[in-house]
């Protein structure tokens, strides 16, 4: 999708100027969508380190299953991506896709409470991140509808943004409640059900912008991705096959001596990274164009992969987490501000859903290789292999076009 901007531009793949700081407000659609985001990911993040820790101290599972375990969660969200995309492309309205997955990671919650087997907690985690799945492409589109092409960058950028400050508060909430309030990790997974449900009760504040669907008036066998689509779509499949699960950054943290506490807070840490540079990232990405911006991510994760490989003390996974922190938040904005860029017209949903069921098969082989790699070869294994993928990934992204 070309802007204006791009057309007025006579230099050969520049990126799109950036309009004035005051002519790029942050709607008030992609306010809302960030509270919800904000609240969704406090409840989620509240377990999110808890789990790997419930699983191999509790539940006694070995860590074959938590590989298995977060790859088929991961991949179940990022595959329906791809399926829920192009349907919400065909809808008349975003919103029912929006809903259902909310509600979804919000009813996934107690059941983590109810299980007793880590087969169990696959089954919740499969629920969550089905909700995941169907609501991920209807709503970043609804942020692009929402916002001036030349502004994506930083739209994406603020909502990552406020999705990761949930990531800040849930960890710290959840360790607050395990250390000082005598809650157990079944009791915990009863409260974060709370901030997912006023997450889908502030969905109803969401005034969706009306736009014509350019594939109602298309021959319906064209497709969401393209030539540059897919030049891009090979970049983050290269990169994501060694893209495994956070949860391994943890356990790492945890092998080089990081007690229970201090992987939370390691992992508040990298939220806090996150949450500082995703909105000037997805502004950078604006004005320099998405293929520096994200360039520069694939670079810095090739380095804490590398530095998690050779890592011999606890002290490595302090830098190492916050840098990886920067990483996520320059890929997490500026890629899907990309797919929104190089989308067919009309196919945004249905892109971005692409983009994220590619992402998809890549965690499922990354995270299950992993836990295979540590099982065999030592906890260095899966991060010599992520360091390599995503230095390979830096350089086949030169051979991206700027646009479609």
């Amino acid at each position: 999708m070309i802007s204006s901007a791009q057309e007025d531009d006579p230099t050969p793949g520049a990126a799109p100027r950036p309009a004035p700081e005051s002519a790029t407000p942050i709607s008030r659609n992609v306010r809302v969508l960030g509270l919800v985001s904000f609240l969704t990911d406090a409840s989620s993040e509240m377990l999110y380190p808890v789990i790997p820790l419930y699983l191999t101290e509790v539940l006694l599972a070995p860590m074959g299953a938590v590989g298995i375990i977060e790859g088929v969660a991961e991949a179940t969200a990022n595959l329906l991506k791809g399926a829920s995309g192009k349907l919400a492309d065909r809808a008349p309205t975003r919103m029912p896709f929006v809903f259902a997955g909310y509600g979804l990671a919000a009813a996934a919650k107690p059941l983590l409470a109810l299980v007793a087997t880590w087969p169990g907690v696959l089954v919740a985690r499969v629920i969550d991140r089905t909700g995941k799945g169907l609501r991920g492409p209807a709503r970043d589109a609804v942020i692009v509808e929402s916002t001036p092409a030349e502004s994506r960058g930083a739209a994406f950028g603020w909502h990552r943004s406020m999705d990761t400050l949930g990531a800040v508060l849930g960890p710290l909430v959840g360790l607050a409640l395990l250390r000082w309030s005598g809650l157990g990790y079944r009791e915990l997974f009863w409260v974060a059900a709370i901030p997912a449900v006023l997450g889908v009760l502030c969905l109803f504040a969401i005034n969706e912008v009306s736009t014509a669907r350019a594939d109602a008036k298309e021959p319906q066998e064209a497709g969401p991705t393209n030539h540059a689509m897919r030049r891009f779509l090979f970049v983050v499949a290269l990169f994501s096959i060694g893209n495994s699960s956070n949860a391994f950054l943890l356990l790492r943290a945890r092998d080089l001596g990081w007690s229970a506490t201090g992987v939370i807070l390691l992992y508040v840490l990298f939220n806090l990274a996150y949450a500082a540079v995703a909105a000037p990232a997805g502004r950078l990405s604006d004005r320099y164009g998405r293929r520096v911006v994200l360039a520069a991510g694939l670079v810095v994760s090739s380095l804490v992969y590398a530095g998690f490989a050779l890592a011999d003390s606890h002290l490595w996974a302090a830098l190492l987490l916050p840098l990886y922190g920067a990483y996520a938040a320059a890929f997490g904005g500026a890629g899907r501000a990309f797919v929104a860029d190089l989308a067919p017209p009309g196919k945004i949903a249905g892109a971005l859903g692409t983009y994220q069921m590619v992402t998809g098969f890549g965690v499922l082989a990354a995270s299950i290789a992993a836990g295979a790699l540590w099982s065999a070869y030592g906890p260095a294994a899966p991060f010599v292999l992520g360091a390599a993928t995503s230095a390979a990934a830096a350089i086949a992204l030169v051979g991206v076009p700027d646009r479609a």
